[in-house]
């Protein structure tokens, strides 16, 4: 492995059992379950390290630990509590679970706690609200099935996927030794103010000369109103050809957000950190999310932004602030204290103006949205 960061808690978890020893450990099987698409992605980053140092679904000491605190019981940092949830009351400790999805076989859960949770608790205590307005409150409340069921995993496969993932020991041998590496998040189509951002970020001045940007999109579960993972890898996978960018790294990873401001913003932090990252891009209102009957913000703007770095240095990694850029007709794309220092004429449009415009047909100027990426979400 290169000589990268080390992963959080010290050594990157690998839970894959070898291909020989597979057919011993699913005769030991009671019973199986069918994971959701959010449970798929939490198995995968659980096998694959991207959960590191955690090698199971917690207990309910630790997932009341995380609810309250955001540290597990052993005292880590974790944002968000890893949990599997079922509808099925039969379970017993003990019970080896043989975890399916979409025909494949994923991994063994063996059950070592299984409860009851107070899912008003968790929502105010990882969200900031009970409100039923906030995508992640609705999904546990919703979605998620009533019982949750803690145990430790042994991998048998990852899901097959339209956009494949690598893993972070993939990433890691990807990575240059000795330099940082700064990452970027994001769940939307990239267009050139994104791409501005983070090739900006390299010139920061806490970041080593020779960094590079992973550029590290989730693809799983998101908002409602999101466009698809699917589609959305596809846009990718045209700009990173388009830019060709020698100090741009691309992977995908297979986590589903929850929209939990700075709760996911330490999250993101944690499993970057296993993925090799040194570095964090972190914006105004980063996983934030509205009220969806009033459109009132959840967080404050920089809610996100000072959790994150405030819990960075135990992190061992440092945040890079999201530049607030502009487009302007003078200079292209500078920050909005240039341009207005400048008296620059900045040019503007909305989310909702291009998607208007995509419907339509309309030209969409090129200093809004790179042409392939445009190609892509005009497919049909």
């Amino acid at each position: 492995m290169n000589s990268v960061i080390a992963p959080y808690g010290g050594s990157l978890v690998d839970l894959m059992v070898p291909t020989e020893l597979q057919a011993q450990l699913l005769a030991s099987v009671t019973t199986s379950i069918e994971c959701s698409d959010r449970n798929a992605c939490d198995v995968e980053l659980l096998v694959v390290g991207g959960f590191s140092p955690e090698r199971g679904f917690m207990h309910q000491e630790n997932y009341n630990s995380v609810v309250a605190t955001h540290r597990t019981s052993s005292g880590y940092l974790f944002g968000l509590p890893l949990v599997f949830d079922t509808s099925r009351d039969d379970l017993q400790l003990g019970d080896r679970v043989l975890l399916t999805y979409k025909g494949q076989n994923l991994a063994v859960l063996t059950v070592q706690d299984q409860w009851l949770p107070d899912k008003t608790i968790e929502a105010k205590g990882c969200y900031g609200t009970t409100s039923l307005e906030h995508p992640a409150v609705r999904m546990i409340a919703m979605e998620r099935k009533h019982r949750y069921v803690g145990g430790s995993l042994q991998g048998l496969g990852l899901p097959k996927r339209v956009f494949p993932c690598k893993t972070p020991a993939q990433v890691r041998q990807s990575l240059p030794s000795g330099e940082d590496v700064v990452a970027f998040q994001c769940r939307n189509p990239i267009h050139r103010a994104h791409y501005e951002l983070f090739t900006r970020a390299l010139h920061a001045s806490n970041v080593s000369a020779a960094a590079v940007v992973l550029v590290h999109p989730t693809c799983g579960p998101t908002q409602e109103d999101d466009i698809p993972g699917t589609v959305r890898f596809q846009t990718y996978e045209k700009l990173a050809a388009e830019v060709d960018n020698p100090r741009i790294r691309w992977a995908y990873l297979p986590y589903a957000m929850h929209m939990a401001g700075p709760r996911e913003a330490l999250q993101h932090m944690i499993i970057r950190r296993n993925y090799g990252c040194t570095h964090f891009i972190i914006g105004r209102d980063m996983a934030g999310c509205k009220s969806s009957i009033s459109g009132e913000d959840f967080y404050t703007p920089y809610e996100a932004q000072d959790f994150a770095t405030a819990c960075a240095p135990e992190l061992a990694m440092e945040t890079v602030p999201s530049l607030n850029l502009v487009y302007t007709q003078e200079e292209g794309y500078v920050t909005a204290e240039h341009a207005e220092a400048r008296g620059l004429n900045v040019q503007k449009l909305s989310g909702t103006q291009f998607r208007q415009m995509l419907r339509s047909g309309e030209e969409i100027p090129e200093w809004f949205a790179f042409r392939s990426v445009v190609e892509v979400l005009r497919t049909p």
